[in-house]
C-alpha cells in the first residue's frame, strides 16, 4: 500500500427536499443539511485514497472539524472535495471544502484510519455477543 499526499477524491449532490435540515431533523429550514455535508465529505475523502489501497482494505471515518458557512436551498448542486494531506501509519488526515454553485459552504478537516474489513466488520459483531 502507498498512499500519495496530495490525492484528491469528489462527491456531489444535488439538494432535495429528502436532504435538507428540516427532514433530517437538524434544523427547521428546507436548505442542505449539515449532516449531509458532512457525509458529502466523507465520501470524496473515501474517494481520494480508495484505489490505492491493497484488496480488502477500506478506511473508516474518526474525526471532523468542519464549520457550514452558507446555505444551500433546494435544486442546487453541490459537491465536496478532499485533499490528502497526512499519512501517518494508519492514520490520514484530509483538507476537505464543500461548495454549492455560488461559492463555499463549508470545509475543515477530517481523520481517517485505514482498516481490514473483515476483521472490523467481525470486531463489531462481536459486540452483540457482549465481548
Amino acid at each position: 500500500m502507498s498512499l500519495t499526499v496530495g490525492s484528491k477524491g469528489k462527491a456531489e449532490t444535488v439538494v432535495t427536499e429528502q436532504n435538507t435540515a428540516a427532514a433530517v431533523g437538524s434544523g427547521l429550514v428546507p436548505v442542505f443539511a449539515t449532516p449531509y455535508m458532512i457525509a458529502l465529505m466523507e465520501n470524496a475523502a473515501v474517494n481520494a485514497v480508495q484505489a490505492q489501497l491493497e484488496e480488502g482494505q477500506g478506511t473508516v471515518g474518526t474525526k471532523l472539524e468542519v464549520t457550514h458557512d452558507a446555505a444551500t436551498p433546494v435544486g442546487m448542486k453541490v459537491w465536496a472535495e478532499a485533499e490528502l494531506t497526512a499519512v501517518e501509519g494508519k492514520k490520514l488526515t484530509f483538507a476537505v471544502k464543500a461548495f454549492d454553485e455560488a461559492g463555499a459552504i463549508g470545509g475543515g478537516t477530517h481523520e481517517r484510519f485505514i482498516i481490514t474489513v473483515d476483521r472490523f466488520l467481525a470486531k463489531a459483531e462481536a459486540k452483540k455477543g457482549g465481548k
